[in-house]
């Protein structure tokens, strides 16, 4: 895990996270704390769609379960006295 300080930054310019963010995202620890990750564009777009792509498969799940008849309504009081019930 690459790390730098805020300070660190403050004292040597932006251009320190340019030299490490090569071999990946760098956390910014801020009072002995990480608080901050930095990456570069292009992993944060491959990022990006990745994360689209599982809501898309999710959605498509969810929506497949729901034709197969898998899904029942109900409210959050009725599953909690079935979920209590099966002890």
């Amino acid at each position: 895990m690459n790390t730098i300080s805020a300070l660190e930054i403050k004292r040597r310019g932006i251009s320190v996270v340019d030299t490490q963010i090569e071999s990946g995202p760098v956390h910014i620890i801020k009072n002995n704390r990480p608080q901050y990750v930095v990456m570069t564009e292009d992993r944060y777009q491959q990022m990006m769609d990745e994360m689209d792509d599982a809501w898309e498969l999710r959605i498509k799940a969810s929506l497949e379960e729901v034709s197969a008849g898998q899904v029942q309504k109900g409210t959050a009081d009725t599953l909690i006295r079935e979920i209590f019930s099966a002890d």
